[in-house]
This record gives C-alpha cells, structure tokens and sequence, in this order.
C-alpha cells in the first residue's frame, strides 16, 4: 500500500476501443506518443513557465517506465529491456524462445507498432527533451528488441514477424546506430526492414503493388528505409522509398494530401472511392508521409517535396484538430456533405490521437530548412527563426493574403532560397531591398511549375526580401474519376452545408461528432447517414 502504483490500474483505467479488446489489443501505444509530445512541445515553446511544466511531467513520464523496465532486469525469458502496456507477455517469450505462433495470434494487436512507439518516446525524450535516463532506458529497450529476434532467419522476419503491422521500428534502431555508434543496432534495423517491401517497388513496373495495402503500415516502413538509406547511403532502401513516394503522391493522393480509403490504398484508377466511400484518409498516414518528405528534402532539395508538405499540412494534418475542443480525427471524409469524427478524453484513444498529439509542435517544423550553406524558405507561414548563425522574420497574412515580408535579423554569409509555387497564378515577383535579385528571370517561370528562387549569399541584419505570390480559384481534378475539388492556391475549399450552433437555420445533430469507446467509433462509415451524391 506504500508503493505509489497502489491500485493503479483502477486510478488509471484502459480505454476499451484500442485496449483491452480481444481484437486490438493496442495496450501502451498512446505512451510512447504521448512521450514524443512532451518532449517535441518542450523544445519548440518559448514560455519558461510552460516548459518547466512540460519538462516536470516528461521527467515523471521516464521515471515510471525506468520503474517498468528495472522489473525486468533480471528476467532471462525475453522481456529484459521491455517496456509496453501489451497485456500479454507470452507474445515476447516466445518470440524470444523461437516459437512466433502466438505472436501471429495476436497480429491484430500488432505489438511491434506499439514497442516502436514506446521506441520512438524514448528517443524523443533524450533528443529533444535532454533526459540522460531516457538514452539508458532507449539503449535497453533497442537491446532488447534485437534479442526479441534473435533466432530468427531472414525468411522468418520477412514471412511471419513483419507480415503484422512493425511501425517504424527499423527507422529508430537507425537512430539508435548514430546514436550509439554500435553497427549492431544498423543490422538491427536492416533486419526489421521488410525487403520484400523494398523488391517490389523498385519493381514495380505496373504501378499497382500498392493497391489494397494498409497505408500508414507501408508509409512508416519506407519512412525507415529512407532513414536508413540517409545514413549509409544504401541504394536499394533510397530508391525503394523515393519511388513509394512517387507512387503515392503523384498516383495516389488525395486534394488534401492524404491517402487511402478506410486505411487502405485504393486500386489503381478507382480513386472516386474518396468521393463515394466515408472513410477518407487517415491523418496517421499523412504524419508519416510527412516524415518521409522531409528526409527526401534534406538529399534531394526538390521543390516538388515543399508543395505537398505545403498542401497536405494545410488541408489534412491542421483539420483533423477540433478547433474547440483539441480532439483529433482518425478519418478526414471526402465525401459531401460529410463530417469529422473527433476523439474525446479518456474514451476515443485510437491510434491517429497519438500522432495528433505530436503534430502540434510539428507545424513549424518545414517552414524553413537548411542544406549546406543555402537557407531554404518552403512555406509561407508567419514565424521567426533564429540561431546561432542565421535568424529572420516572416511576416504574412498567407493565406488571406498573397505577400510574405522576410526581414533579416541576423548577418552572414549564407544563401536564402524562396520557393516560387506551383499554384502560383499572376505575376509572381520577390525583391531584396527593393530591387530584383541578380538571379531572377520572371520570364523563365513558368505557370504551374514550382521552383526556388536564389536571392543572394551575402546578409545583414535589416535586409528585407519581399515575395508576391498571386492566387486565384482553381480546380483540381480528382485522378481516375470524373470529380474536381474546388481550391485557393494550396487551400483546398469547402462548402458549409451544417451548423453546430442551436437556433442556426442550418443546425443539424451529427450523430457521433464526439466518439465514445466504441471500437468503431472512429468510422463515419458505421456512424453517418449517407445523403445522395446527387443532393
């Protein structure tokens, strides 16, 4: 009665829609996310007072799982080094003795998602948050991982263990080797990536390997094979997941940027199953494609990644938030006259909460990047940014507006590059104090295409690059079907057919808008009327 988890599984209940089911089983995975959360807000807020409490709680959060993990420091059967809310341990026993049986039994709750998150918290905690314990429990847990595996070939990781749902954990073992040094965490990562994954989409002549496959599961490994490939300049694992994101985002993708229907890619030319279907794409997907653009930014520096960062963060990643109540969306629905379903407190715990949660403290993130010596500006969003050695200011009122004011705040010899967009439809123009940079031909641009613009290499504080960039109303096809979206430069429109407010001439109950702890609660396919296409 003395310990402070006296009775905590009754202080701190499960939630009954992604835990302690017998089909989803998903135990501990809000952890690890809630883990990268504390820790991304730490680094990215400003406020003393804020951080201190972010920090307290993010040091509380690691002390728990340092309890968690020393009771099994002694253990000789597979869980030392563990940490997870998985309610069965017989899966990790008996992957460690050899036998996967049970761990296919219990695919569903796919338990290796759920350990890269806890992974992935770990990591975060260390980076970002700067908690030494969080790097002793990261290396125990990676070790662990490694020897979950242990007597296993290749072909029992390809065809039995990473046949269910594994995350990304094969991107932070990467980690784990910059991290560490030690080479056996990169094997480790090679091991945990799905080569049959890497084979047929560099093979992938016909372009359909991608059909009917879950989204967010593909998206997250090829995340991995990115990171992989950014360390050890691997062709095979670089190729494979620059064309799944070619495939994905030029075949694919939705106006809003995300992918899939119900969390499935569509078959090639049936993608007016976004209009017909309820359930659009999830924002988990659309997280880790946004992981995947960036690291093929940092090699590539291709304008093409910027625009669809731009579109999908825009139009996917900040509506799947409740801008009244903070919960997030699992499904967005394409579909007219459709809605969002929105997680509610201590019930709605699915998956796309946990990355939702991240992504707040993501939004800045892309505004600018650095390569070398050349300071590329990609989005046009009101921020600072500043350094050692560079800072500036952005100022705009984008997307109302079409001009972004960039003031240079502190001097240098480095290169700012300014994105010239694609949806870009009058006379775009950027000046440096006024004047035109050296290197800007207006009439080399082209309607429609996306490129940056060089604006100089030599800089002191007070120099000012303003960027026009006008837009109008434009349509977008949906490919593979005969319906169009409607959009403003990057910002895909719609139409307000329902209000939330009683007394408004448009009020409409929308059953289920706040989920409860229904396992398809997220789903407005098992939740919404469907009114005619032709309404």
């Amino acid at each position: 009665e003395n310990s402070r988890y006296y009775q905590w599984e009754y202080e701190h209940p499960a939630f009954t829609n992604f835990a302690w089911n017998p089909s989803m089983a998903m135990d501990g995975h809000i952890t690890g996310h809630y883990l990268s959360a504390l820790s991304l807000a730490y680094a990215s807020c400003h406020d003393a007072v804020v951080r201190g409490k972010l920090k307290e709680r993010l040091d509380y959060m690691v002390a728990v799982m340092k309890d968690c993990q020393d009771v099994f420091v002694k253990d000789r059967n597979g869980l030392k080094g563990y940490i997870g809310g998985n309610p069965d341990n017989e899966i990790w026993k008996s992957l460690y003795s050899g036998d996967y049986r049970i761990y296919n039994q219990r695919g569903n709750w796919v338990p290796l998602y759920c350990a890269h998150k806890t992974l992935a918290g770990l990591r975060d905690a260390f980076i970002y948050g700067g908690n030494a314990d969080a790097k002793i429990l990261f290396k125990n847990m990676c070790d662990w991982t490694i020897e979950l595996v242990h007597l296993f070939t290749s072909d029992i990781m390809e065809m039995q263990i990473l046949q269910w749902e594994p995350g990304a954990i094969n991107e932070v073992l990467a980690d784990a080797y910059v991290i560490f040094g030690d080479n056996k965490y990169m094997k480790a990562a090679q091991k945990y990536s799905h080569q049959i994954m890497i084979e047929n989409m560099i093979g992938d002549t016909n372009n359909d390997f991608l059909d009917v496959k879950h989204t967010n599961e593909c998206t997250a490994k090829f995340e991995g094979f990115a990171r992989i490939a950014e360390i050890d300049g691997d062709d095979r694992y670089r190729k494979s997941s620059q064309r799944y994101w070619n495939d994905v985002v030029k075949r694919r993708a939705s106006a809003i940027g995300g992918v899939g229907v119900n969390s499935y890619f569509t078959n090639q030319g049936r993608n007016s199953k976004y209009i017909e279907e309820c359930d659009g794409p999830e924002s988990c997907t659309s997280y880790n494609m946004l992981k995947l653009t960036e690291r093929l930014f940092s090699r590539l520096r291709n304008p093409a990644y910027s625009e669809y960062y731009e579109k999908t963060l825009l139009n996917h990643i900040l509506s799947a938030i409740d801008p009244e109540t903070g919960g997030y969306a699992y499904y967005t629905s394409l579909r007219p006259q459709s809605y969002r379903i929105y997680s509610t407190p201590n019930e709605a715990m699915w998956c796309c909460v946990g990355t939702g949660m991240e992504n707040p403290s993501k939004f800045g993130e892309f505004i600018y990047t650095l390569a070398q010596d050349t300071l590329f500006v990609n989005l046009f969003i009101a921020s600072e940014l500043s350094d050692s050695h560079y800072a500036l200011r952005q100022e705009t009122d984008f997307p109302y507006g079409n001009k972004s004011v960039i003031t240079v705040t502190k001097g240098g010899n480095y290169s700012i590059a300014v994105r010239h967009p694609s949806w870009v439809t009058g006379k775009y123009n950027i000046t440096v104090n006024g004047k035109a940079p050296k290197n800007f031909y207006p009439e080399r641009i082209k309607r429609g295409e996306t490129m940056y613009i060089s604006c100089g290499k030599s800089w002191k504080a007070g120099d000012v690059i303003e960027v026009y960039y006008p837009m109008s109303l434009g349509i977008d096809p949906c490919p593979g079907s005969s319906y169009i979206s409607f959009s403003f430069g990057p910002m895909v429109l719609a139409a307000i057919t329902s209000s939330n407010q009683q007394g408004h001439e448009l009020y409409e109950e929308l059953p289920n808008e706040y989920a409860g702890e229904g396992q398809r609660d997220n789903s407005l396919a098992s939740k919404m009327k469907k009114l005619s296409l032709a309404q």
